[in-house]
């Protein structure tokens, strides 16, 4: 078995299914703590179950789908594809390189030449950013979203006594909002493995340039 491929396997399942998972128990937490009314005409049945493994799918195959984590500058900054494009430029004779073929360059050059011991910590650093980014995005608009459904029931006059659950429930999203964008370890993960894999291209520069001069132009 290809454990290179395996680990990926699993890593891109993880991007799917545990973002998904956080907002499916997020979504269940707010109608519980706003209408807990709708969970209890589903809990002695297994429509709960079907409802919750269905919007875990769909709500991650959703975020999976956006790619929205890739257009941030801590996903676009210091790219080792970068470092390649760089890197041609200095070489005389070699053709340059667009982004699309820097990206696909670095890509062969990771899954024939970058021993798979490395690919694992790519993998799991990558998969990190995107579940960690997705969580906090997701973090916030529950906070926003429960936010104003606290208000807009003060605005009804009901008093907070009753409505101790909603109160709660937005507090801890937002602490956990809060606590995500204060110390960003996702985006500090992220450069570091970009950086690692950079620090492997250097160490191998004989290897990158011979791969690059067969691109040669004529």
């Amino acid at each position: 078995m290809n454990t290179s491929k395996t680990a990926f396997g699993l890593h891109e399942t993880s991007r799917v299914i545990i973002p998904g998972f956080y907002f499916t128990t997020l979504l269940f937490f707010l109608l519980w703590s706003f209408r807990p009314g709708f969970l209890t005409s589903l809990a002695d049945s297994t429509a709960l179950s079907i409802l919750f493994v269905f919007m875990t799918v769909v709500s991650g195959l959703t975020m999976y789908a956006k790619e929205s984590t890739k257009r941030r500058k801590a996903f676009q900054e210091n790219q080792p594809s970068l470092w390649l494009q760089n890197k041609a430029r200095t070489m005389s004779k070699v053709q340059p390189l667009d982004d699309s073929d820097a990206q696909r360059l670095y890509f062969y050059i990771l899954n024939n030449h970058v021993p798979p011991i490395f690919h694992e910590k790519i993998f799991f650093f990558g998969t990190f950013y995107h579940i960690m980014i997705l969580m906090r995005r997701t973090s916030f608009w529950f906070a926003m979203l429960a936010t104003a459904a606290v208000l807009s029931q003060l605005a009804m006059s009901v008093p907070l006594n009753e409505q101790q659950a909603s109160i709660a429930f937005t507090l801890a999203v937002w602490v956990i909002y809060l606590l995500n964008v204060r110390y960003n370890k996702a985006d500090r993960k992220m450069q570091e493995n970009y950086q690692d894999q950079i620090f492997w291209l250097e160490l191998n520069s004989g290897l990158v340039e011979q791969i690059l001069r067969k691109r040669r132009t004529s």
